[in-house]
């Protein structure tokens, strides 16, 4: 049976401190009164998600699921995340998926290089699209007529785009699903958290830049992971200084005027897992849909990054098997 997410579309937002549609004070709390909403959420269906025990299941033979958080947007939560995917990649026996859950600006399939793909559908369920033969990506953009579509959605929609994503996608054996969202505390985070809760979230990487305006933001991210029960494997600082290419020597970019995601981490109890040098490649890479591992493994940031996915191996109980160069 779908939700009333699903099948309704509420012909209002949702008001401030609202109990949602399936609580059990929906269309009673003091909150509704007044609302517009407020009859459809009084008759919706009560009770758990139907569809939670089938994404499950399907999703039962994927080892870790990490997402991606970002407090704001253009701290290149996106980069990072195909970073991380290729990065896992390197290890030809490790299964890599990513999920791209940011509905209004899918951006992995360009990152990625597989943009003008298309989704498969079998009777077993929708195929996702292959990077690689041990990386695989799913995106709302493989659905669209054309990359320059917009996505004009509210929130049950897309809600109802993510479930599709968890109960519907062939996804197999994994060793590690990404899950990149988009920036802030929203629907789209609040929707993957509920239906994964039975599956089991290992935590959240967070990335920030060193600026205290970013950092500003993250400190929500972190109070969000920490009242929804996610786990925060750790904080990334993004864009630490600029390295040239030429000289491979640095300047700072974005001054870290209250000591930057180091401090923001120690000061908050979370897992530092490192900083990641601005090199101007990397957006190469990604505009190109390559590796940047593959493509400038002498850039230095590639060090900092082997470091970052050794490190987020370790949080979710797993031995790091990249070399560290020297």
């Amino acid at each position: 049976m779908p939700s009333i997410e699903e099948t309704s579309d509420l012909i209002a937002p949702p008001p401030e401190h609202c109990p949602g549609p399936e609580g059990e004070q929906a269309g009673k709390a003091d909150a509704c009164a007044g609302c517009p909403n407020q009859a459809i959420c009084a008759s919706a269906p009560k009770g758990p998600d139907p569809d939670i025990p089938l994404i499950t299941a399907r999703l039962s033979n994927i080892k870790h699921k990490i997402l991606i958080l970002s407090g704001k947007g253009g701290v290149g939560k996106s980069t990072f995340t195909s970073m991380l995917a290729w990065g896992f990649a390197l290890n030809e026996e490790t299964q890599v998926g990513v999920m791209d859950v940011d509905i209004c600006g899918p951006s992995i399939p360009k990152m990625m290089g597989v943009e003008d793909e298309a989704i498969h559908v079998s009777a077993s369920g929708m195929s996702p699209v292959y990077v690689a033969d041990n990386l695989c990506t799913m995106s709302i953009q493989y659905m669209l007529p054309s990359k320059d579509d917009a996505v004009i959605w509210r929130g049950p929609k897309k809600n109802g785009m993510i479930k599709r994503f968890l109960k519907d996608v062939e996804w197999g054996e994994l060793d590690y699903l990404l899950v990149d969202t988009p920036p802030g505390t929203s629907d789209e985070h609040l929707s993957v958290n509920s239906l994964l809760k039975e599956s089991g979230i290992d935590g959240a990487v967070i990335i920030t830049t060193p600026q205290e305006v970013a950092l500003l933001d993250v400190r929500k991210e972190i109070n969000f992971c920490k009242k929804a029960g996610i786990k925060v494997l750790g904080l990334v600082e993004n864009m630490a200084g600029f390295v040239c290419p030429s000289c491979e020597g640095s300047s700072e970019v974005f001054m870290a005027t209250t000591g930057g995601g180091e401090a923001l981490a120690k000061e908050m109890g979370v897992e530092f897992l490192g900083r990641v040098p601005l090199d101007p490649r990397i957006g190469v890479a990604c505009d190109y849909g390559e590796s940047f591992f593959d493509a400038y493994p002498d850039s230095p940031s590639i060090k900092s990054l082997k470091k970052v996915v050794e490190k987020v191996k370790m949080q979710v109980g797993e031995e790091g098997d990249l070399e560290e160069e020297s």
